[in-house]
């Protein structure tokens, strides 16, 4: 009888959850201690601080930007230009813009002393075209260890007019870009786009592909 009392008492014992029995020497009793035993995974996370750079919470974007762009069969050459945006939503916003280069000599020209195809007039290169653009990878860009900028990788797609050549071309427009807020009310941008309408400078219609690449700066308002 006392064997199965005391294999219960030892069994309750071992139940009990955060209690053991140490026996100190303070005079004839026994005092029972609750332990605390450590646990292996530790909640306390260490958190960085970081500053985010944001987007103001105003809808308008302006700004400026150069480059360069290769006017097909006219050369590569300096574009610069203006840009105005209207942010409908996180994801999606509408562009217009305006840009302007010169074109150079064709092959042909320089080939063909004293030929002439264009007038120094002819050759300024205008476009003005409206295009929507969808923010593709919304993400964050860690420069330092505790500064991170709010980024975004976007497609862009649009129509306008271009004049070259003493007249106007319809003109369509796609691309890509990446657009890096320094801070709450300024970015900057980097754009690859096609601008594609039909030439018919030399003699017969032809589709004309004209890659810009230029980078700039926009304030938000």
């Amino acid at each position: 009888m006392e064997t199965r009392f005391l294999r219960l008492v030892l069994i309750l014992i071992w139940l009990m959850p955060g209690a053991v029995m140490a026996e100190e020497s303070d005079g004839s009793e026994k005092v029972v201690r609750e332990a605390s035993p450590e646990s292996v995974l530790d909640p306390r996370i260490e958190r960085r601080r970081i500053q985010e750079a944001g987007i103001d919470t105003e809808n308008f974007e302006a700004g400026i930007y150069a480059g360069l762009i290769s006017i097909e069969d006219f050369g590569t050459q300096p574009v610069i230009g203006v840009r105005f945006d209207y942010h409908l939503s996180e994801d999606v916003f509408f562009e217009a813009l305006l840009g302007r280069a010169k074109g150079d000599e064709t092959s042909f020209e320089t080939l063909n002393a004293g030929v002439q195809l264009l007038t120094d007039e002819e050759r300024e290169y205008t476009y003005y075209q409206a295009a929507i653009g969808y923010n593709l990878l919304p993400g964050e860009a860690f420069l330092t260890q505790n500064k991170v900028f709010n980024n975004s990788l976007f497609l862009l797609g649009g129509a306008g007019m271009t004049e070259f050549a003493g007249d106007e071309y319809f003109t369509i427009s796609a691309g890509v870009g990446y657009r890096l807020l320094i801070n709450d009310f300024t970015a900057v941008r980097l754009d690859m786009k096609d601008h594609v309408f039909t030439l018919d400078v030399l003699g017969e219609d032809k589709t004309t592909h004209n890659l810009e690449m230029t980078a700039g700066v926009s304030l938000y308002f």
